[in-house]
Order: C-alpha cells, then sequence, then structure tokens
C-alpha cells in the first residue's frame, strides 16, 4: 500500500528531525581540547562564536522538535493525504536543516525566514488533523 510506504518515510523524517539536535551538540563540542564533559552545560555557555551558536540551534531544534512530531501524529490520526504528510515532513526536515546552516553561518535573517517556514508547516499540519 502507498500509505505504508509514506509512512515508514515520514517515521524516518520525525527520526531525522528528532537526531538534529545531537548533531549541533556535537559541532558545539567537536574539537574543542577544552571541553568538559564533567560539566558540559557550564562550558558550552561560555563559548562564543559558532560553538555558542550551534548550541543555540541544538536548543531551538529540542524546542521545535515535539511541535512537529504531534503536528505529525494529528495530521495522521485526523486522515492527512498520506503523500502530503510525506511531503510536508521532508520539506521540515530541509527547512531545519537549512536552518542550522543558516545559524552555524551567523545569517540571522535568513535563518528567521527558515525558523517561519518551519513553524508554518507544523502549523499547516495541525490544520490538516482537523
Amino acid at each position: 500500500m502507498r500509505f505504508e510506504t509514506q509512512l515508514d518515510t515520514v517515521v524516518i523524517a520525525i527520526l531525522i528531525a528528532g537526531l538534529l539536535p545531537l548533531i549541533c551538540a556535537a559541532i558545539a563540542k567537536w574539537g574543542d581540547k577544552t571541553y568538559d564533559n564533567h560539566n558540559p552545560r557550564a562550558w558550552l555557555a561560555t563559548q562564543e562564536g559558532f560553538r555558542a551558536r550551534a548550541n543555540a540551534a541544538q536548543q531551538n531544534c529540542l524546542e521545535a522538535f515535539p511541535f512537529f512530531a504531534i503536528g505529525v501524529i494529528l495530521a495522521s490520526l485526523g486522515g492527512a493525504d498520506g503523500y502530503l504528510l510525506e511531503t510536508l515532513s521532508w520539506i521540515y526536515v530541509a527547512v531545519r536543516i537549512a536552518y542550522i546552516a543558516c545559524y552555524l553561518l551567523d545569517k540571522a535573517a535568513l535563518r528567521s525566514l527558515f525558523w517561519v517556514a518551519g513553524h508554518g508547516i507544523v502549523i499547516y499540519l495541525f490544520i490538516q488533523a482537523v
């Protein structure tokens, strides 16, 4: 059945979105010999530049993920078209990756545009749920 295939890919999109905070955390910590694994939050609070931005992107990904995952689940339960659900899920993942890239590259205006686009997708998922 086509919907089962779409549901499988939607689950993969949710998984990838859920892993994005871990990728951001790795970017923030990777390669710095002063990293303190005994007190990582205090260490991250002292960082500047791309490490601080990667940590901020991590926090934003953690904040955005539940809204997205619940939106997908509710849209699915509400009978949203499987193809639309699949498409929106992958666009969301792409938008969030672009958001992270803009954060790391310090492109604030473009980052905000991707943030709005991601939230717009999630709001549309909630609309599909009703």
